[in-house]
């Protein structure tokens, strides 16, 4: 039999991709050289978990974790991404991605997961979590965007009024949460939709997934249908008999808190990883941010963001 091995385009982790083609099948070899235990093990583990719920992923066929490489089904080459992309009634399209947020939302938290040897359990979204996410923004995005500005002082003025707001979220953390749930991780294999780029799983809010798929910073999406597309959420979901506005301000709170790591971690890998084709991605990701800060509950941030950082300057970086 013929084998052939092929690299493939990777994501924004240490990992690399390959097709291997064995006669007419294929699948792909993984390989980490850092963080092995997240971005294999606990791959492996999270994938299991979702193909137990129903919920189609990569499924583990040979593990070599000690020579930094696993082997897993190949769900296909076009991704939801490619095909969102010139589709008219994207709305029709979205609510299928929303369902498979409602079957994650149902998997039942054990303890423990475990993989032969592996142990693996899921971390909460605390308090801690959000802020050392948040922090990317300062560190790595306002360090390189604002040479002059004097960060210590401006993180620990924002990060302040950031932790109050981040303690009125309405919603527990007690939900399965994908944590990167957008379109171009969820690929299309035989007309179904499967999920990859699942290690970093975690227990949180909600709301988490939700904002992941509608304030994707890939895909700009009117207003009209992000909302539309909340509302769909609200309407089918486990909430659907809690008040719209603590859902929303949640949505908001969180999406404010999602972009402001992104913006972070683009900037990091452009600067560290020598990755700079993801800062294209930075002015829509501030145009989300700036849709979000509309809230009332963002008004103090906001006055204390624009007197400190001028955020006007920063939508044009």
């Amino acid at each position: 039999m013929n084998y052939k091995l092929k690299k493939i385009s990777g994501d924004a982790s240490f990992r690399e991709f390959y097709r291997l083609k064995k006669g007419n099948k294929t699948s792909i070899i993984v390989q980490a050289n850092k963080e092995k235990f997240k971005n294999l093990i606990a791959y492996a583990i999270i994938n299991k978990i979702l193909n137990k719920n129903k919920i189609n992923a990569p499924k583990l066929i040979s593990n070599h974790f000690q020579h930094n490489i696993i082997e897993i089904t190949d769900l296909g080459e076009k991704s939801f991404y490619n095909k969102i992309l010139k589709k008219n009634n994207k709305f029709h399209y979205y609510k299928d991605l929303i369902k498979i947020i409602f079957k994650l939302q149902e998997i039942k938290i054990k303890k423990n997961y475990r993989l032969g040897k592996y142990k693996l359990k899921l971390q909460k979204y605390s308090l801690q979590n959000l802020h050392r996410e948040s922090d990317l923004f300062f560190d790595w995005y306002l360090k390189f965007s604002l040479k002059n500005l004097k960060i210590s002082k401006v993180k620990r003025i924002l990060k302040k009024e950031l932790n109050k707001i981040y303690k009125k979220l309405y919603f527990k953390n007690n939900t399965f949460v994908h944590r990167d749930f957008h379109a171009s991780n969820i690929m299309i294999s035989k007309k179904a939709l499967g999920l990859v780029d699942n290690q970093d799983a975690i227990i949180g809010n909600p709301l988490y997934d939700v904002v992941s798929l509608i304030d994707d910073v890939r895909i700009k999406l009117p207003v009209n249908l992000q909302n539309k597309l909340l509302k769909f959420y609200h309407s089918k979901s486990k909430l659907k008999s809690e008040n719209y506005q603590n859902l929303k301000n949640d949505y908001d709170i969180l999406s404010v808190q999602r972009n402001f790591k992104i913006l972070g971690i683009f900037v990091r890998l452009s600067k560290r990883d020598n990755k700079s084709t993801y800062l294209k991605y930075l002015p829509y990701t501030w145009s989300l941010i700036n849709r979000r800060l509309k809230n009332p509950i963002f008004k103090n941030f906001q006055i204390l963001l624009n007197k400190h950082i001028k955020i006007k300057k920063l939508k044009k970086n």
